[in-house]
């Protein structure tokens, strides 16, 4: 299965990631004018989000859109979670910015990253709120990756996410 798919090889129905709403699925490829010209859009569907995004097909590579994830890079990112948590010494605001910049880069490594940096074990201090919504932004992202490559349920994915972070040690 290749993973190195052109923008223009995707079809109806293949899961592309779109860096900054993560996993959707390609429902259609439809022409639209748009300021005179005549463009080939995906429209691309994010069923979680009740969202739908039309992507010129001559802009998909430059703005990120990617296929899947490979089988092995998911599990070099579930590899990733199982590391110590590497929080710098800067300043909240900068490493948010950082974390942010993770998430929205599409890259499943950086986003398992960004898990692996801001969990939280019931016995460690709890999270302030901004913490916590980088956090969620990011396990969802993870998960729904994770599911979409294995075939799973979300709910499947999120229970193999949470058995590898509850199995790593504490930093």
């Amino acid at each position: 299965m290749s993973k190195t798919k052109r923008p223009t090889e995707f079809r109806p129905n293949d899961f592309v990631v779109y860096p900054a709403h993560g996993v959707g699925r390609i429902i259609s490829i439809d022409e639209q004018e748009v300021a005179g010209l005549r463009l080939e859009m995906f429209v691309i569907s994010f069923e979680k989000d009740k969202m739908t995004l039309r992507v010129p097909i001559a802009k998909a590579s430059s703005v990120g859109m990617r296929a899947l994830s490979s089988a092995d890079i998911v599990e070099r990112a579930l590899e990733t979670l199982k590391g110590r948590a590497r929080v710098k010494r800067a300043m909240w605001s900068r490493r948010a910015q950082e974390y942010e910049q993770k998430i929205n880069s599409g890259d499943l490594i950086s986003i398992a990253e960004v898990v692996r940096d801001l969990h939280r074990n019931d016995d460690q201090r709890e999270q302030s709120y901004s913490e916590r919504q980088l956090y969620e932004a990011a396990l969802e992202r993870l998960t729904r990756e994770v599911a979409a490559v294995n075939g799973i349920e979300e709910t499947k994915a999120q229970q193999r996410v949470d058995q590898v972070l509850g199995g790593r040690v504490a930093a």
